[in-house]
């Protein structure tokens, strides 16, 4: 190879590349698979329209004895759903989906819109609630942030190599989302399990109220703040030997709780 200063290129010899992998040979990877359950026509032909323009794979149910029967049939991405259904309402298909090993992220859409309604969609394991009517953009943003916390989630070190979280006599696997106390399982609802996890996953630190329902819960349910001591409550009375008198998970008075590891 030589400069040539007259005409300021390069000259060199001719090398002659082989022909590259053609990539449209390469399969794609496969669609994310969601199940919408809404029984308004409207609302579900909106829906379909931008989730399938996001690229995701979109089964529609207008009932929830349908929606029960597809949740059954086949293993779902996300689940979206309505609560208030001829047949089977959303709540009975939630608690279907939570009693299923598979875990489903699901999304709680509906009219109805009280703290009450709220609380008790997230406590049956809803992992988000959106009241109606809401922003399609919002709802969208909020379907790809629960998959890409699912994706994360199976694509970390220690997902991939099946490893589980320790802190004492509890053990925890993020993958199938099981726990132990004492190699004794524990059947923790999804919510119970992500608390747990957390505090697994950050021994001895301090966290507020607010803390905890921004890190487990989402942005999104700020102002909820006692539903972190309902579920700490019911965590207690699962990993702790006497529950009034906790030891694990215990309290740090006008703070927050803590994950004790002198005894966890």
């Amino acid at each position: 190879m030589r400069i040539r200063p007259d005409i300021g290129t390069i000259d060199c010899p001719l090398i002659l590349l082989g022909r590259g992998p053609d990539l449209s040979m390469l399969p794609l990877p496969p669609k994310k698979r969601i199940l919408l359950v809404e029984d308004d026509p409207g609302i579900a032909d909106v829906l379909v329209l931008h989730l399938s323009d996001e690229g995701y794979e979109v089964t529609q149910a207008a009932d929830g004895v349908t929606g029960s029967r597809l949740l059954a049939a086949g293993q779902w991405d996300a689940l979206v759903l309505d609560l208030m259904l001829p047949g089977v309402d959303g709540l009975e298909i939630c608690r279907q989906a939570r009693a299923s090993s598979h875990y489903t992220p699901i999304i709680i859409i509906s009219a109805k819109t009280s703290e009450v309604h709220r609380i008790l969609g997230l406590e049956v394991g809803a992992d988000d609630y959106l009241p109606k009517p809401f922003s399609v953009l919002e709802f969208i943003a909020r379907v790809r942030a629960l998959l890409r916390r699912v994706d994360a989630l199976k694509q970390s070190p220690q997902a991939a190599d099946n490893l589980k979280l320790q802190a004492g006599p509890l053990s925890l696997d993020p993958l199938s989302r099981q726990a132990w106390l004492d190699g004794q399982a524990l059947e923790l609802p999804p919510r119970e399990f992500d608390l747990l996890m957390f505090f697994v996953q950050h021994p001895g630190q301090v966290f507020s109220r607010i803390d905890l329902l921004n890190r487990v819960w989402g942005y999104q349910h700020d102002g909820y703040e006692h539903t972190v001591n309902t579920h700490i409550n019911r965590l207690r009375t699962k990993i702790e030997s006497n529950p009034s008198r906790p030891e694990r998970i215990v309290t740090v008075w006008g703070v927050g709780y803590k994950l004790n590891t002198s005894t966890a």
